[in-house]
């Protein structure tokens, strides 16, 4: 009897030992019932500045890493983005893409204009893929100093993105200037976001500088 006690010991023990984290994820409450992962989830729900702090994060590595097809699905589905080269946003010159063209035009070597240059005002040309790494990334931005709705880099060029964006937020990403040119070769990436179907996406590109 004290041997067929001991196996069925064994065997219990051995059984729950099997599957150990099964309800890991469940928690039990104090009338019994059981509160699945989603109850969770929703008390944990991400607040509205870390959603937009994650999609910022994601955008500027998609862009160190010069992974523009990750960079195309942060693009709003319906607005598409702008790309404005200066603070001055100007919605009848600076150059646009719905999602579908940028995933189509981004392989390849098809240049287009994408504004002026400030000083000398020759057009800038590039492909997509050159516009991006050497002018939108233009700085190590992962390293840059980080805010919500807020302005940082306060160049001498109007800055409009709140009048041509009013319902949108953004995130600056401000590289301060060094000390050999009183601060001010600063750079700084604008990234603007609008809410679409309970996720944010990117419908604004803006780098800004200290212009002539």
């Amino acid at each position: 009897m004290k041997k067929i006690i001991i196996s069925l010991l064994v065997l219990s023990v051995v059984a729950c030992k099997k599957n150990p984290e099964k309800f890991v994820n469940d928690e039990v409450n104090a009338k019994g019932k059981t509160i699945t992962d989603s109850s969770i989830s929703s008390r944990t729900k991400i607040t509205k500045d870390q959603a937009l702090k994650k999609i910022n994060e994601d955008i500027i590595q998609a862009l160190k890493d010069k992974n523009f097809k990750k960079f195309a699905e942060f693009i709003h589905p319906e607005k598409g983005v702008r790309f404005s080269m200066y603070a001055f946003v100007n919605p009848k010159e600076d150059k646009k893409f719905s999602k579908a063209d940028f995933i189509r035009y981004q392989p390849t070597r098809t240049l287009f204009t994408w504004g002026t240059m400030d000083g000398s005002g020759d057009l800038y040309r590039a492909t997509i893929h050159d516009y991006l790494a050497d002018w939108v990334y233009s700085k190590d931005f992962a390293t840059a100093q980080v805010s919500l709705n807020e302005f940082q880099g306060k160049g001498n060029s109007l800055n409009n993105v709140k009048e041509i964006y009013p319902n949108a937020d953004f995130t600056e990403n401000f590289m301060k200037g060094s000390e050999a040119n009183s601060g001010m070769d600063w750079k700084c990436l604008r990234l603007i976001f609008e809410e679409f179907q309970g996720t944010y996406y990117l419908i604004g590109v803006v780098n800004d500088q200290w212009t002539i």
